[in-house]
């Protein structure tokens, strides 16, 4: 597969080890480490496992992931962040606690989060250029991460604020595609998906506000989870972006994303949505039972024309086949979507308002996001109130398909398009940008403004070698339905046995 030049990237000049990682596009070195094992990296659970056995040690996974971080920085750029010598002396540390006895569902496994998510010690740029300072504490999701054990060894490139399906940005250069770098590998939770993918890590937390975890897990051949709203903590903020974003996991199996979902889950005393424990893992080793699943095409209404490409609407045709063989009854549906975007768009712009208004230098910010800034500012107040006070009709409108058609789960395809070339939205304005956008990407918002969960599941490759996926959707809070279902499918179409060339 081809590859484009990573000196076009054009990423910031690298500072400290302990700070940020070195990007594509510039010279400068991160701390030598020892060549990165060719051989693939364990998953999650399998890293656990060797862990508890005494077969590895989290020196040595976590030193290995350091290495493959270092040696792909130059052409992936996944991670904004690294932290090398506090990763490695958390490792030694938690091979102490493993000779001792001590055993944790993560203990000593090697893990990264999105740019988004606070690690004290470690700025939060989410996706944004300046100087920012550390901050302080851990988010929730991170100390949960660390009581269950987890090393984690940096963070993952963002686009600026999350607002885009493409991680990409003046700050921070473009992260790429393991599977063909002249392409992206999807956003906001680029930097996520592609260290998964690349074998960088065993897995990585990600967000999504409008699809930006399944979205990337689709083009890069990944399984993306979106949990219900309130399932991970998104504290320090009480509700972010309106509600429409929450975290989930990236990871190459159903069984390693269901492990990290049971890792970070839970709530803080300060958060507004506290829906009832679900047991990931547990459901991803369960039988799902006969579901009937609507197969739907038509994307709700975003004034683009889109459909699915040719490629995309043959994948996840081919997926709605292996689902049939497998005993569930398939039929085409269509929901009734209505217009939810009138309820998503000024929730997504005040919510980026909200996040720009802090930024200590909004000079340095995109022009489209200044121009988010303004038009969330407008929105805000009596608007953005009206429009969330809408998703209870929301429910029922959209909810019908479940409780009054009688189906257990909405297949759609993930995204309409393969992903995009590198450089496909530069220069683009705000407006037109949307549009482009809302074209390759009209599946994914509407489940951010329901709060329900969603599940991506690779559907295959286009002719050129380009991932494609399918989301799994269901009513509040059926992640344990739609864990079982991808790991029935997992089981039958393999799709971890398939590694990028890079």
């Amino acid at each position: 597969m081809s590859s484009a030049d990573p000196t076009e990237a054009g990423a910031p000049e690298r500072t400290a080890p302990e700070r940020t990682a070195p990007a594509a596009g510039r010279s400068g070195r991160a701390p030598r480490a020892a060549a990165p094992d060719p051989s693939p990296l364990p998953g999650l659970a399998e890293s656990a496992r060797r862990l508890a056995d005494a077969a590895t040690t989290s020196t040595a996974l976590v030193a290995d992931a350091l290495a493959r971080i270092e040696a792909t920085q130059p052409t992936l750029n996944a991670f904004r962040h690294l932290r090398a010598e506090a990763a490695l002396a958390e490792a030694a540390e938690a091979d102490r606690r493993l000779a001792a006895g001590e055993r944790l569902p993560l203990l000593g496994v090697p893990v990264a989060v999105k740019d988004d998510t606070d690690v004290a010690g470690l700025p939060t740029h989410f996706g944004c250029d300046g100087d920012l300072p550390p901050v302080a504490s851990d988010s929730e999701a991170v100390r949960r991460l660390r009581a269950a054990g987890a090393v984690v060894v940096g963070k993952t490139n963002s686009c600026e604020l999350g607002q885009w399906p493409f991680t990409e940005g003046t700050a921070f250069g473009a992260t790429r595609n393991p599977w063909n770098t002249a392409h992206t590998p999807g956003g906001s939770s680029g930097g996520s998906a592609a260290a998964v993918a690349a074998g960088l890590v065993p897995a990585a937390l990600g967000s999504d506000g409008a699809g930006s975890v399944r979205i990337p897990a689709a083009w890069t051949h990944l399984v993306g989870i979106k949990p219900q709203r309130g399932r991970i903590s998104v504290h320090p903020h009480s509700d972010s972006f309106q509600g429409l974003t929450v975290n989930g996991p990236l990871a190459r199996t159903v069984a390693d994303a269901a492990l990290l979902l049971d890792a970070v889950a839970g709530s803080h005393p300060e958060d507004f949505h506290r829906p009832p424990a679900v047991r990931a893992a547990d459901a991803a080793r369960r039988d799902p039972g006969r579901l009937r699943i609507a197969l739907a095409w038509r994307p709700p209404l975003t004034l683009t024309g889109a459909g699915p490409d040719p490629e995309v609407r043959r994948a996840v045709t081919a997926l709605a086949d292996t689902l049939a063989r497998l005993g569930h009854h398939v039929e085409e549906a269509r929901p009734r979507y209505g217009l939810i975007g009138l309820a998503f768009v000024p929730r997504a712009t005040v919510g980026i308002a909200e996040f720009a208004a802090r930024h200590p230098e909004p000079a340095l910010l995109d022009p489209r996001t200044r121009s988010a800034l303004r038009t969330g500012t407008r929105l805000a107040g009596r608007v953005v109130r009206a429009a969330r006070a809408r998703e209870v009709r929301q429910h029922r409108r959209i909810g019908a398909l479940f409780d009054a058609s009688g189906f257990d789960v909405l297949l759609t395809p993930t995204t309409a398009a393969p992903p995009p070339r590198i450089g496909r939205f530069d220069d683009l304005s705000a407006w037109r940008t949307d549009v482009a956008i809302a074209a390759a990407c009209p599946y994914a918002w509407p489940w951010n403004v329901l709060g329900w969960p969603g599940v991506n599941v690779p559907a295959g490759f286009t002719r050129s070698g380009l991932p494609v996926g399918a989301q799994l959707l269901g009513p509040s809070r059926s992640e344990e339905r739609l864990i079982a279902l991808a790991a029935q499918l997992e089981d039958d179409l393999r799709w971890y046995e398939h590694r990028p060339p890079v």
